[in-house]
């Protein structure tokens, strides 16, 4: 165990010469529910067949680190994915068709990983899927399978190769002999098959992805898509798979649109994005759409607005900062591009991207207050590999997330460092985040977490700064600290090698920090995160807890339904389990009664939200 006296007699004399931060946390402000998606990978589950389970190693890993959502699909490999033969047509691999056993990996997640993990796929969109792999270009006899500027030439299907390479055929291949036509039925057809002939769990797949990067269709499946392919021909076919998706089952959360990169937020294809011929970049017209259409036919058409982004930026000191891409309406972006042709011609002004808030003002305009449509980020790889410099990146991105309600995360690459940061956040957080506020963002930012008891918060701290320590105290306000001491987790100064192997086998340093007077200081090194366990107790000038009108419960125990007695004036119903996760989450007005039959055995925590404040009481499921 290493100890911060250590850390402090290290980096003084640097600090000696750096400016003190100064954080303040409230637990009574800012206070969002996290979402569990924000702790996800991509394509962590075997996809040929379920005799190919994952091994040892890699179940321990995904398991320890608290992996809590992952997205299956597989990027572009999904657009033509056909469910009921099991097969995709690769757009980045001459187009043949391969075994993508869909139903393997929903079923090695149902069967191997805890039930706390969900999963996502998608419903293809584009109209044709994969039929058969007669046709496929003999690649392996070619060139042994090995990759060169020719992959993505359209072979399958009979096409002659152009030997010099590049992305064009001599001849290209003919779709219809590897691919079928695949309507809106057929797509959500896998609902059916998955719930009620493989009997996977509905809560275990509530996600499911509106295709992917349709915006570039014309590029990456552009053996049936021309640069034609209209905005609102997407549209059409993004309504009719909604619709059909949502009478099935009106509980699902669909997930759209994943363009594919900051250009494509703002154009689809040559910006011929138009409404009576008024211009409106990418996103707004998506929106905008979606809105009308969800006006016009009475079905929610929209759960969470799903972007990728794949920054150039490689400097250290760039990429630390890439979290302020999103929210921050005041950061100057080096990147920003796309965003230059927001209104329809070309303003070299616009340079400040914030892309999610932009995202949250065309929800409110379109679709008015109170929408309860959330935020996604699907796919996102940053061009540095410097494991202290990728971790800081992915704290600052979590961390951000947390408190401004994003609802998915899960970055396509995963590298070195990311699995101890991982673990952190989704290990030792707990479920509402709440305010921190620090004298220099820029550099230092405090996001904390609290739990559903209100008497315990984790603190979760990252220096961006890469070559300085930062002397950093912390405050709090309408907290009353319970203890002069408390553990601290410390993630820096990174291998080059993969360190995270299990819950105890890692790279995260633990130590023993004082706290004096409700505050702590503490030395934070370079690319550094550090994580605070912290008890006490909301002061009772706070929003703490309500019984103005006792809240009664009956009967509890209980099989099934519970009375409310008193919950008049409850806004929102929250059960937890003993283990601070979010079970289940209710809005409305006012609550008499709840079905409690679908929880297992045991006991849990139900949370009463009212404008007078907060009330917790214990029930147990028998």
């Amino acid at each position: 165990m290493r100890y911060f006296y250590l850390f402090c007699l290290i980096f003084s004399i640097k600090i000696a010469y750096t400016q003190a931060v100064t954080v303040t946390i409230d637990p009574t402000q800012a206070v969002k529910t996290i979402s569990p998606a924000l702790y996800g990978r991509n394509n962590s589950l075997p996809k040929e067949s379920y005799a190919q389970p994952l091994t040892d190693a890699e179940l321990l890993r995904l398991k320890d680190a608290g992996v809590r959502f992952l997205r299956e699909g597989g990027g572009n490999n999904s657009t033509k994915y056909n469910w009921r033969k099991r097969l995709s047509s690769h757009p980045d691999w001459y187009n043949n068709v391969y075994g993508n056993n869909w139903d393997a990996a929903v079923q090695t997640m149902v069967n191997t990983l805890p039930a706390n993990v969900n999963g996502m796929w998608t419903f293809p969109l584009i109209g044709k899927v994969a039929d058969s792999d007669a046709t496929n270009f003999k690649d392996w006899d070619y060139n042994r399978s090995q990759w060169w500027s020719g992959v993505h030439q359209n072979l399958a299907g009979g096409g002659k190769i152009n030997t010099t390479g590049g992305n064009i055929a001599l001849t290209n291949g003919d779709p219809n002999l590897y691919l079928r036509d695949w309507n809106a039925d057929s797509t959500v057809g896998i609902l059916d098959h998955w719930f009620n002939t493989l009997n996977i769990p509905r809560n275990r797949v509530q996600y499911w992805n509106l295709d992917n990067e349709p915006e570039i269709w014309h590029g990456t499946h552009d053996d049936i898509v021309s640069s034609n392919f209209s905005p609102d021909t997407y549209m059409q076919s993004y309504f009719a798979v909604a619709k059909k998706a949502r009478a099935k089952y009106p509980d699902i959360k669909l997930v759209g649109p994943v363009p594919a990169n900051e250009w494509q937020w703002y154009n689809w294809i040559n910006r011929t994005t138009t409404i009576n011929g008024q211009y409106y970049c990418w996103l707004e017209y998506f929106i905008k759409r979606c809105a009308e259409e969800q006006t016009r036919s009475g079905v929610r058409l929209l759960d969470v607005l799903d972007i990728h982004f794949y920054p150039s930026e490689s400097t250290p000191e760039q990429v630390v900062q890439l979290h302020r891409v999103f929210f921050d309406r005041n950061y100057v972006y080096a990147g920003a591009n796309g965003v230059k042709s927001i209104t329809g011609g070309w303003d070299n002004s616009q340079t400040k991207e914030y892309i999610f808030a932009r995202i949250n003002d065309w929800l409110t305009q379109y679709f008015g207050q109170n929408h309860g449509i959330k935020l996604g980020l699907t796919e996102i790889d940053v061009n540095n590999n410097t494991p202290a410099v990728v971790a800081t990146w992915y704290a600052s991105m979590l961390g951000e997330f947390m408190k401004n309600d994003v609802e998915i995360f899960t970055p396509w690459s995963w590298k070195t460092g990311m699995w101890e940061v991982l673990h952190l956040f989704s290990r030792h957080n707990f479920t509402q985040s709440i305010q921190g506020i620090s004298s220099d963002e820029t550099l230092v930012s405090a996001y904390p977490s609290l739990n559903t008891t209100k008497d315990s918060m984790t603190v979760v701290l990252v220096n961006r700064s890469t070559a300085v320590s930062k002397s950093t105290t912390i405050n709090f306000n309408n907290f009353n600290v319970s203890s002069s001491a408390t553990e601290g987790r410390l993630l820096s100064n990174l291998p080059t090698t993969e360190t995270f192997v299990s819950h105890t086998q890692n790279a995260i340093q633990t130590s023993t920090i004082n706290i004096a007077n409700n505050s702590m200081t503490v030395s934070l090194p370079p690319l550094s995160i550090l994580s605070l366990s912290i008890k006490g107790a909301i002061k009772a000038t706070g929003i703490a807890t309500a019984d103005l009108k006792p809240i009664v419960l009956s009967p509890n125990p209980t099989k099934g339904f519970m009375t409310i007695d008193n919950g008049e004036k409850v806004e929102k119903l929250e059960i937890y389990d003993v283990h601070g996760r979010l079970l289940q989450s209710l809005s409305g007005k006012g609550f008499q009664k709840i079905d409690i039959s679908g929880l297992v055995e045991g006991l849990y925590l139900m949370v009463f939200h009212s404008k007078e404040g907060l009330v917790v009481r214990k029930i147990v499921k028998w």
